[in-house]
C-alpha cells in the first residue's frame, strides 16, 4: 500500500501513515490523497489494526495542497470522486481512533485535517496556519464548524480571518493539540500513546469514539444512550476478560476477544 510519497507501516496494532515528500515540504498531491484514503479505509476493515496515526517526514507535517494540482481547472472541490474528497471522507467517517503526530509546519489542510483526529501530539517546532483568507478562499474540511468547537469561537475567528501562524505552545494553550514534545522525542511519545490505545478493549474504544462524535443530544438523551451501552458492555467478552485479569492479577489480553 505504500508509495514513494506515502509510507504505510503497521506495528502492534497501529497503522502509521507518513507523508514523505519532504523536498516539497510534504505538499499533498492527488496520488498522496488517494494513498492516504486507501490506507485509512483499509484499516477500518482490518481487525488487527486498532489505531491509525498520520505524520510527516523530516521536520515538516505538510505545507498543504500541492499548488500545481490545486490549481488544476479540472479539479473541483465537492466532487466525491476526487482523491482529496475521498481522503476527507475517510477521516470524517473513520470509526477507529485517528491520531496525528505533527512534526513541523502544518498549513491549510495540514491543520484542518487535525480537526478530525481524536488526539494530536505536536513537536515543539510545529507551526499551524489556516491561510485560506490570504488566498481569497473559504475554509475546508468542515473547519468553519469544527475549529470553533476545538478552540472557541473567537480564537477560531482570529485564526480563519487573519490566517497567521501559531506555534506549538499556542496550539496547546488553545486546546488544538493534546501535548507538545521535543521534536526528537515526538514519534516515540506519540507511538507509545498509540500503542497503549491499541491495547485497550477494541469494541469499547469504537463505542467511545462514536459517542464523542455524535451530534448534540440533551444530557438526558446521552445519559440514556450511555446507560444502555453500559449494560450491553457488562456482558461483553472484553469486560469479562478485564474482570478475569483483575482477579488473576495479570494484564488483560483483549486480542482473544
Amino acid at each position: 500500500m505504500s508509495t514513494e510519497n506515502i509510507i504505510v507501516a503497521d506495528t502492534n496494532g497501529v497503522r502509521l501513515i507518513t507523508m514523505n515528500r519532504a523536498e516539497k515540504k510534504n505538499a499533498i498531491t492527488e496520488d498522496m490523497y488517494a494513498a492516504m484514503a486507501d490506507a485509512i479505509y483499509d484499516a477500518q476493515d482490518d481487525a488487527a489494526l486498532r489505531v491509525v496515526m498520520i505524520t510527516g517526514s523530516d521536520d515538516v507535517f505538510t505545507a498543504g495542497n500541492d499548488m500545481a494540482a490545486f490549481l488544476n481547472p479540472k479539479a473541483r472541490m465537492g466532487d466525491a470522486d476526487l482523491p482529496v474528497e475521498r481522503f476527507l471522507n475517510a477521516i470524517l467517517t473513520a470509526k477507529k481512533p485517528l491520531l496525528a503526530a505533527v512534526n513541523g509546519l502544518a498549513i491549510g489542510i495540514g491543520t484542518t485535517m487535525l480537526l478530525h483526529c481524536d488526539m494530536i501530539y505536536a513537536a515543539d517546532t510545529a507551526r499551524f496556519s489556516v491561510p485560506f483568507i490570504n488566498l481569497g478562499l473559504m475554509p475546508e474540511a468542515g473547519s468553519s464548524l469544527l475549529l470553533p468547537r476545538a478552540v472557541g469561537t473567537k480564537k477560531a475567528a482570529e485564526m480563519l480571518m487573519f490566517g497567521d501562524f501559531h506555534d506549538a505552545e499556542a496550539a496547546l494553550s488553545m486546546g488544538l493539540v493534546n501535548e507538545v514534545f521535543a521534536a526528537d522525542a515526538l514519534m516515540d511519545e506519540a507511538m507509545k500513546r498509540a500503542q497503549i490505545l491499541a491495547a485497550k478493549p477494541p469494541a469499547a474504544l469504537l463505542l467511545i469514539k462514536e459517542l464523542l462524535k455524535r451530534e448534540a443530544e440533551t444530557p438526558g438523551e446521552r445519559m440514556a444512550r450511555e446507560s444502555a451501552l453500559f449494560g450491553e458492555r457488562l456482558q461483553s467478552a472484553e469486560c469479562k476478560e478485564a474482570a478475569t485479569a483483575f482477579f488473576e492479577k495479570r494484564a488483560p489480553d483483549f486480542s482473544k476477544c
